[in-house]
């Protein structure tokens, strides 16, 4: 039975996310990649408790990662149950669901009908009561916001989840949508969105600035690009890499000669700051305070303890984020 780390709060630096009383750590570890059915039981079980151990608490997932779809949530609940059921309350977990999950008319999208079914399946994988957060995955057009929303609102009250997040949405419609929370007095308090230092569509959509202003939490997945924003590929592309073994969205066709011009100097620049490349694109998009956490992923232990070398926050000066910028929003011809 595995016994946590009595050390596991000393490295680790937690927020509140928004105006929330609930804080998560800087640094949280996403299960999208790497906890599918063709994954090894042990190597998750060395990431969940390694990750426990450096004092990531928030363990986030979805409805659909695998794969096959479901199968995250399955294994997670197996290590939950079989491992770490004594420390639950120490754990912020979280689920979504939005994306096509099964097959037909009802298993995608943002009906009230498919969230609280989606949701009622993840609790029964992985072993739970409730989630601590429960998002709606992405907008859908062909469904009214009200209805997604008050769907959210209804599973916080059953006690379901304890807190409504919504993910991929842009600053206007989530500004509608907090304003629907807010009316069903549902607790609202986390987009999660991809962002980092070469992706700024949260700047550029809104949702950065919105957040801000109505005091919501954000939590950045992909802040080092599926693994570009590492030494990973800096030397070709290794046999166990995301690329290789699930290039479901990180393509090789996505490392351009000029893509690899960038990483190598944003390399240096990190190299000049005494971070390694990851590390200082998890401290660009810690920089500001409307971001809550960043989440990552893993596929070896080596990577979660390198990460977490980013919680300092270590500040940048205004000459070095410049520099990001200039190599970063470069334009190739």
């Amino acid at each position: 039975m595995y016994q946590a780390a009595e050390t596991r709060y000393q490295g680790m630096s937690y927020a509140k996310c928004g105006k929330s009383g609930l804080k998560l750590p800087a640094v949280s570890f996403g299960l999208w990649h790497n906890f599918g059915s063709n994954a090894a039981y042990d190597r998750m079980k060395e990431l969940v408790f390694t990750a426990f151990d450096l004092g990531i608490t928030h363990f986030d997932l979805a409805n659909n990662y695998g794969p096959v779809p479901g199968s995250a949530e399955e294994n997670f609940g197996r290590i939950l149950k079989n491992e770490m059921a004594a420390y639950r309350d120490e754990m912020i977990i979280s689920t979504k669901a939005g994306y096509d999950m099964w097959d037909g008319p009802y298993g995608t999208g943002g009906s009230r009908m498919y969230l609280t079914a989606s949701l009622d399946q993840s609790l029964k994988r992985m072993g739970l009561d409730y989630v601590d957060i429960f998002y709606h995955h992405c907008m859908d057009p062909e469904t009214p916001l009200e209805e997604s929303m008050g769907a959210l609102a209804s599973i916080v009250k059953s006690g379901k989840a304890l807190y409504a997040g919504i993910s991929n949405y842009d600053g206007e419609t989530m500004e509608k949508a907090a304003d629907l929370l807010e009316s069903y007095h549902c607790p609202f308090i986390i987009n999660q969105n991809r962002y980092s230092i070469f992706d700024r569509s949260i700047e550029e959509n809104g949702l950065k600035a919105a957040a801000k202003q109505r005091e919501k939490g954000i939590i950045a997945y992909s802040p080092l690009a599926q693994g570009m924003l590492t030494d990973r590929y800096l030397n070709g592309i290794p046999d166990d890499s995301r690329i290789r073994t699930d290039g479901r969205f990180l393509k090789e066709s996505a490392l351009t000669d000029e893509r690899i011009h960038q990483i190598r100097a944003l390399k240096e620049l990190a190299s000049q700051r005494g971070q390694t490349l990851s590390q200082m694109a998890l401290n660009w998009v810690l920089k500001d305070k409307e971001v809550t956490s960043v989440l990552v992923g893993a596929s070896r232990p080596s990577q979660l303890m390198e990460n977490v070398g980013a919680v300092s926050r270590t500040p940048f000066s205004e000459e070095e984020l410049e520099q990001i910028d200039k190599i970063s929003l470069k334009k190739f011809n």
